[in-house]
């Protein structure tokens, strides 16, 4: 700005500078001194400059063109196509991080359907059969075996429900207690001899081995029965009077109810023998039969889906088809002729909660608390 106002004579280093310049950049010569017959130039006026003015399409000069990288537009390109590339990777984080629960979510929120309330989040009936029995039925029969254990007192039958395809089962411990045999029929019709793993009789759980285990085995699977409510629908499978298989459907009727049994093995097998039937205790008054003075009580799901002897150890099951209790007691009240047999079941069943069975799990393999 300040060689424009320069007079001529004045700063004659000036003119040598700008010689020295031009000297230095040959290619670039004034077009003015091109010219032969330029006009005079008033002194009192600036010099006309030494290079033609920048035009609009002239290539920039090697000054302003070396800070900007040339890949500097692909370079702004790639920026802005990180946005969707990063929101894509975050949404497939997520699902990854989510997993299988995502898509049973995605299936109840948008079916049309409302699904029954459930103690877990894990759908092991198929979508296309979920909240129905016989989905249910189809789904976790298979998982249910009957057991027929023998001893000196007579011998009982009861159920169980395959927990490993190593061939673990838990059912009740007044199922095989005193056992010196024990069979186990699995819902192919095969039958498989069994041993003692472990017995808890104050939770009345044990959990048996099958014998040379055969391979595929279908496993149960183990709910949440801390989530259950009253009146959520649940299934009851099991072999009663060695019915092997047999479905029957209901509610939950109650929570925590306190049911008490006998702990004397020679108590239960003689029950067992006799009336086909489980003593216990409940609201202060004896079912079944006496329960004697050797006792445990526990708390137990009450249900009114049907149970009869021979259901004992079998599953309870919520409508997702998961195992949400053991079944262990019922009442059935006897005929009139006082004969003792069995009326069949008035719908006042007992379950011990699957919660309670996962916790005596590691102790029952270890030999269990009666060991």
């Amino acid at each position: 700005m300040t060689e424009s106002f320069r007079r001529s004579g004045e700063y004659p280093e000036g003119d040598q500078q700008h010689s020295a310049y031009a000297q230095g950049h040959p290619q670039q010569r004034s077009p003015y001194s091109e010219q032969p017959h330029a006009p005079s130039v008033n002194p009192e006026w600036p010099p006309p400059p030494t290079h033609r003015p920048w035009q609009q399409g002239d290539a920039p000069t090697s000054l302003l063109s070396e800070p900007v990288s040339s890949s500097s537009a692909p370079a702004a390109h790639r920026r802005r196509a990180k946005g969707p590339l990063a929101l894509l990777a975050a949404v497939a984080i997520a699902a990854a991080a989510v997993g299988g629960g995502t898509a049973y979510a995605f299936q109840e929120l948008s079916g049309n359907d409302t699904a029954a309330s459930s103690s877990t989040s894990t759908n092991v009936v198929p979508a296309s059969r979920k909240g129905t029995v016989a989905g249910v039925a189809e789904a976790v029969g298979p998982s249910i075996v009957e057991i027929s254990a023998t001893s000196n007192a007579g011998s009982s039958t009861g159920s169980g429900v395959v927990i490993t395809t190593g061939g673990e089962i838990i059912t009740n411990n007044h199922v095989i207690s005193g056992a010196s045999d024990i069979k186990v029929q699995l819902s192919n019709g095969k039958s498989y001899a069994a041993t003692v793993v472990g017995t808890d009789s104050a939770k009345d759980l044990a959990l048996i081995r099958l014998t040379n285990a055969p391979s595929g085995l279908k496993t149960a699977t183990l709910g949440d029965s801390d989530g259950i409510q009253v009146g959520d629908e649940v299934v009851a499978i099991g072999s009663p009077e060695g019915l092997t298989g047999t479905v029957t459907s209901g509610i939950v009727s109650a929570l925590d109810r306190d049911v008490t049994v006998s702990t004397d093995e020679s108590r239960g097998q003689e029950q067992q023998g006799g009336s086909g039937q489980w003593p216990f205790e409940f609201g202060g008054r004896e079912f079944n039969g006496d329960t004697g003075s050797s006792t445990t009580t526990y708390k137990a799901l009450q249900t009114d889906a049907s149970l009869n002897p021979g259901n004992s150890g079998g599953a309870l099951i919520d409508m997702n088809g998961n195992i949400i209790g053991i079944n262990s007691a019922m009442y059935s009240s006897a005929d009139s002729s006082g004969s003792g047999s069995a009326a069949g079941s008035v719908g006042l069943g007992f379950a011990i909660p699957i919660n309670t069975v996962k916790a005596d799990l590691d102790s029952l393999r270890s030999g269990g608390s009666d060991n």
